[in-house]
């Protein structure tokens, strides 16, 4: 059996910090829940208090910044709580079913049907098929993109013509040249994003299902090779995240970006002065996937069966349309992504319905494989890409030494 000490270091082994509900002298089991501020709706955590009386739910909110270590540990220990919320690096624990409850031993299967297939089977083991959590939210993607700034460019300007216009890369890369000829304005922030956002659209990433090393394969190569052509067509603005990339976007300076939908939100915090100028539509080259989080029970939870119950009750399409209109995360459960009650215009973005596209780009997200080792791989390549486009660092040197990277990394996971 794979164990996570196997990566984790031995003096973590000892949690003093942690905090577990006591269970003497409680006359009713005491189910412990973690969670970050804004994965699940509070107001959610207090209804399934009250569907489910005779237990008691001690949610408990953790920082976000010691989330993740503070549940490494306790996966170590051997005792934690018996529901935890998990971001999208959820995946990494497939490797490490053994320390949660396989969802399927309890009925899970039942409610398959009722979630998008592709974010069912990010966190379900492709050998064993064991099921270590539900789906909480996505993260579809789209092209945000201002309106005015595409007219004056002569580009097309409403969602679907722009959609019809900017099919693939290329063609957004040539509507990029064009902006930048006519307007002086910059089609894309850098050439990090436009990366990231290309792997996401892939079914492939860096590892195949058996363990393969895929990284040096084709889907890569394309990533690298679009963000690459960007950079040589002196399209990014070569911005880093932050304030350096909101004030280009509230000062017009940054034309469009291929995001996540809770960069709406973002969006709009970033660029106030740019209400009603953008838009939203599918986004070149198809739909992908950037975020969304889970939901899992713990093997050493000594109350597994009510543990589960809470945990199918706050992913239920009721309770996502709640979770949706407290603290907008984007539903998982294809009923809730029907309700009329996610189409409201947006005064931002032109009193456009917005949800209308992210929930068709939802729909067609094509199934992917991370493996465990996904976010180190991307941080590697990620890297020499942050050089090619702030230090002009040779695109091919930047690639043989990410793979050169990713081979000694390879090692280090093989012994």
């Amino acid at each position: 059996m794979r164990r996570l000490f196997l990566f984790f270091s031995v003096s973590l082994l000892v949690c003093s910090s942690c905090q577990f509900a006591p269970m003497s002298g409680e006359s009713k089991p005491v189910i412990t829940l973690w969670y970050w501020n804004r994965s699940l709706s509070d107001d959610v955590i207090a209804k399934a208090q009250e569907a489910f009386p005779d237990v008691t739910i001690d949610a408990q909110k953790i920082g976000g910044d010691e989330y993740k270590t503070k549940l490494h540990t306790a996966l170590i220990a051997g005792r934690g709580p018996d529901i935890v919320a998990m971001n999208d690096w959820a995946y990494e624990y497939i490797a490490y079913a053994e320390e949660f409850v396989n969802l399927l031993d309890y009925g899970a299967d039942q409610l398959e049907q009722e979630y998008l297939d592709w974010k069912w089977q990010a966190v379900q083991d492709p050998e064993t098929g064991a099921l270590i959590a539900l789906p909480i939210d996505t993260g579809p993607t789209a092209l945000y993109y201002r309106a005015d700034l595409f007219e004056e460019a002569g580009l097309p300007t409403e969602p679907d013509e722009v959609h019809a216009q900017l099919q693939t890369w290329d063609d957004y890369i040539e509507a990029g040249i064009q902006m930048k000829e006519i307007t002086g304005v910059h089609m894309f922030e850098s050439i990090t994003k436009p990366y990231l956002q290309v792997i996401e659209q892939q079914s492939d990433k860096y590892f195949a299902e058996d363990g393969t090393y895929i990284g040096d394969g084709e889907a890569i190569q394309y990533a690298w090779n679009t963000a690459v052509r960007i950079h040589e067509e002196g399209l990014s603005a070569r911005l880093t995240e932050g304030q350096e990339v909101n004030a280009a976007l509230n000062g017009g300076d940054v034309a469009s970006r291929v995001g996540a939908v809770w960069e709406s939100q973002i969006l709009q915090d970033a660029a106030p002065d740019t209400a009603g100028k953008w838009r939203v539509t599918r986004a070149p080259g198809g739909d992908g996937n950037n975020g969304g989080s889970f939901i899992g029970v713990l093997d050493s939870s000594a109350h597994k069966d009510e543990a589960v119950a809470i945990t199918k009750w706050l992913v239920s399409p009721d309770a996502q349309l709640d979770h949706f209109l407290d603290v907008n995360l984007f539903p998982s459960a294809i009923e809730t992504l029907e309700s009329e009650l996610l189409r409201e215009p947006d005064p931002f973005y032109g009193d456009q319905v917005v949800a209308d596209v992210f929930v068709e780009s939802a729909k067609n997200v094509p199934p992917t494989f991370y493996g465990e080792h996904y976010g180190k791989f991307r941080t590697i390549f990620n890297d020499e890409m942050v050089l090619i486009d702030r230090a002009n660092k040779n695109p091919e040197k930047a690639w043989e030494d990410a793979q050169k990277k990713a081979q000694r990394e390879l090692s280090r996971i093989d012994q």
